[in-house]
């Protein structure tokens, strides 16, 4: 949902058990010249806990191969506590989908999680050879 709001096919939530993949802080370094968080930024910190996730399920290395339906509900602002949850949603051979959602409790609210975006990050298995490996049985 475009309102920021967990829809039934969202795999997490920002009191999901185990926690988020990633958890920081926007700061001022992170803006774009209008001052506000850069999306690029946010898109990086997504990858990065998309990452975590399928390297955990991959058991190795892995690499970005794509990035589909990314969707910004609502802005980050500087001092956003920033939380992205990971779920992985398909193993094929060699590649691992994963779900990421950004969630952010702002520095002014009394602690409401706030879901900004959410994203679908294909990742491959890369074997020491750097080239795709397949991805063991769970």
């Amino acid at each position: 949902m475009s309102d920021g709001t967990p829809t039934d096919q969202s795999p997490t939530h920002p009191d999901m058990e185990g926690g988020p993949a990633l958890r920081t802080i926007a700061m001022p370094a992170d803006t774009n010249p209008n001052g506000d968080i850069f999306g690029g930024w946010l898109l990086s910190q997504m990858d990065l806990a998309g990452g975590v996730a399928a390297l955990r399920r991959a058991g190795g290395r892995v690499a970005t191969v794509g990035i589909e339906a990314m969707t910004f509900h609502k802005p980050v602002y500087v001092g956003d506590e920033v939380s992205c949850f990971a779920h992985v949603t398909k193993v094929g051979r060699t590649s691992i989908r994963v779900r990421v959602e950004t969630w952010v409790r702002r520095q002014r609210s009394a602690g409401e999680a706030i879901k900004v975006t959410e994203g679908v990050f294909t990742y491959v298995a890369i074997g020491e050879d750097r080239r795709p490996r397949e991805v063991p049985p769970e």
